[in-house]
């Protein structure tokens, strides 16, 4: 992990943000990166920053050639999107002066401001969560949390399980659209996260468009996708569940009530698709919240709280 993310600074900073590390990489979530401004180095519990690497116009100009591989013309699609992926998972925000037309995003230009996002692979996070979300076969479920609460660190570790099987549960094929490279990180259409036995990756494919493909020529028993959100992301998992393919997914927010409360998500909740909705807590990296039923009950066992 680390020298995927350290080959990104010219050799001052690396050396200036490999020695304020130190043994902190585990405890580490992100890198920010901001022009004429010391690096903001944001872990677990605590924030540090290395006040004597101000990060320059030339350092900044550096990590986008490594970034783009100097060729920013291939990074349009990303810029558009305002972050890209890079080997191992991890992802990197942008931010800059935004060039619109027709009040679309076409474009970020003058990129300032980088926010570099670890990746990590937690073995058996996700293992004291499986007994809510299988009865005798697996249940929708619906992973809800804000920025920063362990998300997609879950869902890997989830796929890894359901793919490679759980107590007496054999192995199920699992399809992951993986469209931001993140839940597999797969170079060259090769996972370098451990996703189990079964899983098949449908890597840096549009969610929707990924779910339909896989129902039509994947078989799969569960499919796993990040980051929900869309009417079209809604139609497909719609789609998925009138198949009789389980789905996993996750969404941004902070409570059930505030989810069930976005338009594009109603027909999800009222034809009751999701059996299960876990929340994650927002002030903790993280613990669940609550996990509720399809009746909304909250059937988490308070004695039984995890850590992501």
């Amino acid at each position: 992990m680390k020298d995927k993310v350290l080959r990104l600074f010219p050799l001052h900073l690396k050396q200036a943000v490999e020695e304020k590390i130190a043994r902190q990489w585990q405890a580490l979530q992100e890198i920010r990166l901001r022009l004429n401004q010391p690096i903001e180095l944001v872990f677990d519990t605590h924030v540090q920053w290395i006040e004597t690497s101000i990060f320059s116009q030339k350092d900044s100009h550096f990590v986008l050639n490594q970034l783009s591989e100097f060729s920013l013309y291939r990074l349009q699609d990303e810029l558009r999107a305002g972050y890209l992926t890079i080997e191992g998972g991890h992802r990197v925000g942008l931010a800059g002066a935004i060039n619109t037309v027709n009040g679309q995003v076409k474009t970020i230009k003058h990129i300032t401001f980088f926010n570099i996002r670890l990746a990590k692979e937690k073995i058996d996070l996700a293992y004291p969560l499986m007994s809510y979300i299988y009865e005798r076969n697996y249940l929708n479920t619906l992973i809800i949390g804000a920025p920063q609460t362990g998300k997609t660190t879950l869902i890997r570790d989830l796929t890894r399980i359901i793919a490679t099987g759980y107590r007496n549960v054999p192995a199920h094929k699992v399809s992951v659209i993986d469209e931001r490279s993140e839940i597999a990180a797969a170079k060259n259409g090769i996972p370098q996260h451990d996703v189990g036995l079964r899983a098949d990756i449908l890597d840096a494919c549009p969610k929707a468009e990924g779910m339909m493909m896989a129902i039509r020529s994947l078989s799969p028993d569960v499919i796993i996708v990040d980051e929900i959100g869309s009417a079209a992301d809604v139609n497909a998992l719609l789609e998925a569940a009138q198949a009789g393919v389980a789905i996993i997914c996750t969404i941004h927010g902070n409570s059930l009530n505030r989810v069930k409360q976005r338009p594009a998500l109603q027909q999800l909740f009222e034809q009751k698709i999701f059996e299960r909705c876990i929340v994650l807590k927002s002030n903790q990296r993280s613990s669940v919240a609550a996990i509720y039923n399809a009746q909304d009950k909250d059937i988490y066992g308070r004695t039984n709280q995890w850590i992501i």
